[in-house]
Order: C-alpha cells, then sequence, then structure tokens
C-alpha cells in the first residue's frame, strides 16, 4: 500500500460519521431511533451450559478409556510379535488420553465457571435489588415530607 493510499483511507475514515461497530443485525431505518441489542442471558442458560458440561464431564470420565487395557495389550502383543503397526497403535493411545484429558479439563473448566457465573450475577442481582430497594425507601421519606408541607 503506497503512502497516499494510506493517507487517503485514513482521510475517508475520518470523514465517516460513526465508526461504531455493528454486528449480527440489521442496520436501523433512516429516521428512526436506534434500538439496545438483544444479547441477553439468563440463569436457566447458564444453568443448562454448565449442566450439559458435567454431563459431558461425567460421561467422558467413566466411559473415555473403556479401550484402554484392550488397546496397550493389543499394542504390546503386536509389537512383541514383530509388527510395527504395534508402536503405531500404542501412540496413538497415547495421543487419545492427551486429547481426552485435554476435553476433560476443558468441561470442567466451562462446568465450574458456569457456576461461578451463575453466583456472581445472583450476588449483583441481590445488592442491585438491595440498593433500588433502599433509594425507594428514601425516596419516599422526600415524598413525605414534600406533602406534609
Amino acid at each position: 500500500m503506497a503512502w497516499d493510499e494510506w493517507e487517503q483511507l485514513k482521510n475517508e475514515a475520518a470523514g465517516k460519521t460513526s465508526t461504531a461497530m455493528q454486528l449480527n443485525r440489521v442496520p436501523d431505518e433512516p429516521g428512526s431511533a436506534p434500538q439496545g441489542g438483544d444479547l441477553k442471558v439468563d440463569q436457566q442458560d447458564l444453568a443448562a451450559v454448565g449442566d450439559s458440561a458435567f454431563k459431558l464431564f461425567d460421561k467422558l470420565g467413566k466411559h473415555g478409556r473403556d479401550a484402554w487395557s484392550v488397546s496397550q495389550s493389543a499394542a504390546k502383543d503386536l509389537s512383541t510379535q514383530g509388527f510395527a503397526i504395534g508402536g503405531a497403535l500404542d501412540h496413538v493411545q497415547q495421543r487419545w488420553e492427551k486429547q481426552l484429558q485435554s476435553l476433560l479439563d476443558a468441561c470442567a473448566h466451562i462446568s465450574n465457571h458456569m457456576d461461578f457465573t451463575k453466583n456472581a450475577h445472583a450476588g449483583d442481582e441481590y445488592h442491585i435489588t438491595t440498593t433500588m430497594s433502599s433509594i425507594a425507601t428514601l425516596d419516599e421519606g422526600f415524598t413525605e415530607r414534600t406533602q406534609r408541607r
């Protein structure tokens, strides 16, 4: 890219009225008020993700190594008999174990994070509710003073 082209692109970008990013939505109609985003997550969504991650973790932990002993035995027998495929089978089994452990770690992380997020949001919700209710109580006090006068 030539320097002149770069300067031209910078000037064009500076002349635009908005540099805001817009994702996954149709632009607002001309003359209409912009609307807020529609991304929202509730406790049920978080619980479902965490529950699915936990179930996957549980099932992988129970069944992910079902073929391990048979595969290791076959790999050893084939290698002892001089077949190169015995070493290859052992290599595949080791790779499977690494990938399985990585997936188990990821599922545990997701499940734990969803539990943490759910609890954090519940704490935020409690804080907001108590703060708002104390503001309402304070407002009632001002309203009473105004009505007495």
